[in-house]
C-alpha cells in the first residue's frame, strides 16, 4: 500500500521531504481554516457584526467536540506511520480499515451530541441576547454535519501516514471551492443568513468524505466501510485510542479554555466579538505553517521508530524547528503590517477592526513560541508520547490561561488581557517541554523517550 508519489521519510534527504511533505499540509490546512474564515467574510459583509459575532463564537464551541476526535486522527496517523515503517502490508491494510470504520461510527455519535446539546453549548459561552438565535442556528446545522469532517481528518491522516500529503489537498481544495459557491448563492443571493453558510459548509464537507473514500480505496487492497470488522479489532481500537484519547482530551480542554476566554469577551460588547473572532481567525492561518511542520514531523518520526533509524529523528526535528521559525516569522511580519487592511475583509465598522488589529500586533512578536511548541508536540506525538503533551499543554494553555484572566481581570476588566494571555501560555508552555526534554529524551537517541 503505497500510493504514487508518497514520501518514505526512511530513507533521502530530510530537508526537501518536509517541505515538499509540509507544503501540501499547509495549503490543506489553509483550506480548512478557509470553512469558517469564507463564512465570517460572507456574513459580516451580508449580515452584519452581530452575525460575524455569533458565528465566530460557534467556531470555538464546534471545536470543543472536533478537537478530541482531531485527536483520533493523530493516533490513526501514528498507528498506520509504524506498520508503514516496518513494511507490514497485511497489518497496514487492516488499520486502514478498522481506523475509517471507526472514525464514521463516532462521527455519527457526536453530530447527535452536538444536535441535542446545542443550547447548552451556548449558555457555556454565556452567547449574549442579541446574538442568542444566530448562533443557534448556525451551530445547530453546522454540528448536524460535523460527522463529515471528523470522517475526513480521519482519512486525510490515514493517507498522511502512508506519505500521502497531496491527496488531501486537492480533495479540500475542490470542497473549499464548493463551499465558497455555495457560501455566495445560499447567502448572498438566496438570504438565507447564518444557516446558509453553515449548510454550505456541511454539504462541502459531505464532498469532501466521499473523495477521501474513493482515494484510500484506490491505495488500499481490500478497503471497504465495514462495521462488523470492529468487532474483532479492539486490539487495534484500544492501540489507537491510547495514543489518540489524550491528545484528543488536550484538544477539548484547550478548546474548552477558549470558550471561558469568550465568557469575557462576550461581557463586553459585539464589536469585541467580532474584533476577536477576526483575530482568532488569522491567528489560525499563521499557525498553519509550524502546525503543518509538526504533522511533516510527527509521520516522519513515526516512519523512522518503526524502522529503528533514531538518527534521523534527531535530524528532523532540528530542520523542522529551523523550518517552523523561519517560515513563521515572515508569515507573521507581512501579518503584521497589513493587518488592519486584512481585518476590514472582514468587517469595516471601526470598532471591529480596531480590536481585531490590536489583538494581532499584540500576540504576533510571540509567534516564534508557538512554532517551537507545535514542533515539539509533533515529535514527542510521534512516538506516540501524547500524555506528557497533555498534561503540559492543559498547565500551560488551560489553567495558566484562567488563572491569568481570572486574575487581571478582576483587577482591571480590559479587553487587553484576552490579547496577552496567549503569548503569556505559550511561554509557560514551552518552558516547560523545554524541561522535560532535557530530562527525558536522551541516551544516544535524541527525542527517542527513555
Amino acid at each position: 500500500m503505497k500510493p504514487h508519489d508518497s514520501v518514505d521519510f526512511t530513507q533521502g534527504n530530510i530537508t526537501p521531504e518536509l517541505i515538499w511533505f509540509a507544503i501540501p499540509i499547509m495549503l490543506s490546512e489553509l483550506f480548512q481554516n478557509l470553512y469558517n474564515s469564507v463564512d465570517s467574510l460572507v456574513v459580516g459583509n451580508f449580515v452584519g457584526q452581530v452575525a460575524i459575532g455569533a458565528v465566530s463564537v460557534c467556531g470555538t464551541l464546534s471545536y470543543l467536540l472536533i478537537g478530541f476526535f482531531t485527536g483520533v486522527s493523530v493516533g490513526t496517523s501514528v498507528i498506520i506511520s509504524r506498520a508503514f515503517g516496518k513494511q507490514d502490508k497485511a497489518g497496514l491494510n487492516e488499520c486502514v480499515q478498522v481506523a475509517f470504520s471507526f472514525s464514521v461510527v463516532l462521527g455519527v455519535i457526536l453530530s447527535c451530541i452536538g444536535i441535542v446539546f446545542t443550547p447548552a453549548l451556548l449558555r457555556l459561552a454565556a452567547v449574549p441576547e442579541e446574538a442568542w438565535s444566530m448562533a443557534a442556528v448556525y451551530l445547530r446545522i453546522y454540528l448536524a454535519g460535523i460527522m463529515f469532517t471528523i470522517i475526513y481528518n480521519v482519512g486525510a491522516g490515514i493517507l498522511r501516514a502512508i506519505g500521502d500529503s497531496r491527496s488531501p489537498f486537492y480533495i479540500l481544495l475542490i470542497a473549499c471551492t464548493l463551499n465558497i459557491g455555495l457560501d455566495l448563492l445560499f447567502t448572498a443571493l438566496l438570504m438565507w443568513g447564518v444557516a446558509g453558510v453553515a449548510l454550505a459548509t456541511v454539504c462541502a464537507q459531505a464532498v469532501s468524505v466521499v473523495l477521501v473514500y474513493r482515494k484510500i480505496g484506490s491505495v488500499s487492497e481490500n478497503f471497504s466501510l465495514s462495521f462488523r470488522k470492529l468487532r474483532g479489532a479492539k486490539g487495534i481500537i484500544a492501540e489507537i485510542m491510547g495514543v489518540s484519547f489524550p491528545a484528543g482530551l488536550q484538544n477539548s480542554l484547550i478548546s474548552l479554555s477558549n470558550l471561558f476566554v469568550w465568557r469575557y469577551v462576550n461581557k463586553l460588547n459585539t464589536a469585541a466579538m467580532a474584533g476577536v473572532g477576526i483575530a482568532q481567525r488569522l491567528d489560525r492561518f499563521i499557525a498553519i505553517p509550524s502546525r503543518a511542520i509538526a504533522l511533516a514531523l510527527t509521520t516522519l518520526v513515526s516512519q523512522n521508530d518503526g524502522a529503528a533509524q533514531f538518527e534521523r529523528i534527531n535530524e528532523g526535528l532540528k530542520k523542522s524547528v529551523a523550518l517552523a521559525m523561519s517560515v513563521t516569522l515572515v508569515f507573521g511580519a507581512a501579518l503584521y503590517m497589513f493587518s488592519d487592511r486584512i481585518a476590514g475583509w472582514f468587517n469595516s465598522e471601526p470598532g471591529v477592526t480596531a480590536v481585531a488589529t490590536a489583538m494581532m500586533r499584540t500576540i504576533i512578536p510571540f509567534y516564534c513560541l508557538m512554532a517551537i511548541r507545535e514542533v515539539g508536540l509533533g515529535m514527542m506525538r510521534g512516538y506516540g508520547d501524547t500524555k506528557v503533551p497533555m498534561v503540559l499543554s492543559l498547565i500551560g494553555m488551560v489553567v495558566v490561561r484562567q488563572v491569568y484572566l481570572a486574575i487581571s481581570m478582576e483587577i482591571d476588566y480590559n479587553i487587553a488581557h484576552i490579547y496577552y494571555c496567549y503569548p503569556i501560555t505559550w511561554g509557560v508552555t514551552v518552558l516547560m517541554m523545554g524541561i522535560h526534554f532535557i530530562r527525558n529524551y536522551k541516551n544516544g537517541r535524541p527525542g527517542r523517550p527513555v
